[in-house]
């Protein structure tokens, strides 16, 4: 059996909206495929080799969490920033994905300093943007998941794709998340993988090929996670109609 090895970070801290759901998604999608993939929890960050690393995952949690976080990733921000450019697949979520960029600056005007990893800040407001969103991909298709989050994050790079409901990035340009080579960032919560298989064999894929693993377009029934999709675009329609 061929084996994939998983880096999440801070676990202990970031796991708001279950999104410890996103490595369970990911492991069952491998196993499919006859993959077996270990997961490295990593709470401290020193002495970490992020070359044995085929996928990361970072979750999102409070602002003071992931703060607490960032710190400690800091101390690896070279490593990262080498290991996305070179194409390591990587999912973000919220947080995870908002402090990969120059900086967050808090309602009250405060500015934390983000890894500056991308080129890309985040502005908060005291006003949530929260609910269901419906995302259209020119890459994965329909996407779905659950956003709540203060934040307004502003960039130029590609992006999952259109909101066709809820507020995305920023509530203003109709986009969500970023795609940059092999990382994706989301404020899709929910956990967003479960919902959306393609998302989740994309990043098994692109870790496969950099490790030189056989990845068969095999068959899977995705019956469970369509109807949870559905269910959810479903639902977004019928609050459109209300509105």
């Amino acid at each position: 059996m061929h084996e994939l090895t998983v880096f999440h970070f801070m676990p202990d801290k970031l796991n708001l909206y279950s999104d410890i759901g996103n490595i369970m998604a990911l492991k069952y999608r491998a196993k499919q495929r006859n993959i077996k993939l270990n997961v490295v929890d990593i709470n401290e960050t020193d002495n970490i080799d992020l070359s044995k690393a085929d996928i990361f995952f970072i979750g999102g949690g409070s602002d003071r969490e992931q703060s607490l976080a960032t710190k400690e990733l800091a101390k690896i921000k070279t490593q990262l920033k080498s290991a996305i450019e070179d194409g390591l697949p990587g999912l973000t979520i919220c947080g995870g994905y908002q402090f990969l960029g120059e900086k967050y600056t808090t309602p009250d005007g405060e500015v934390l300093e983000g890894l500056n990893i991308l080129d890309f800040y985040t502005e908060s407001q005291t006003e949530r943007l929260t609910g269901d969103v419906v995302i259209e991909s020119d890459t994965f298709g329909t996407i779905v998941g659950f956003e709540n989050h203060g934040g307004r994050t502003y960039h130029k790079f590609d992006t999952l794709g259109h909101v066709t409901y809820g507020y995305g990035n920023n509530a203003t340009d109709q986009k969500e998340g970023i795609h940059y080579k092999n990382l994706l960032g989301t404020y899709l919560h929910g956990p967003v993988l479960p919902k959306n298989h393609e998302m989740t064999d994309y990043l098994l894929e692109a870790a496969a090929k950099r490790k030189g693993i056989p990845f068969e377009p095999k068959h899977i029934d995705n019956t469970a996670e369509e109807q949870a999709k559905q269910v959810l675009i479903d639902r977004a329609r019928k609050n459109q109609q209300k509105t």
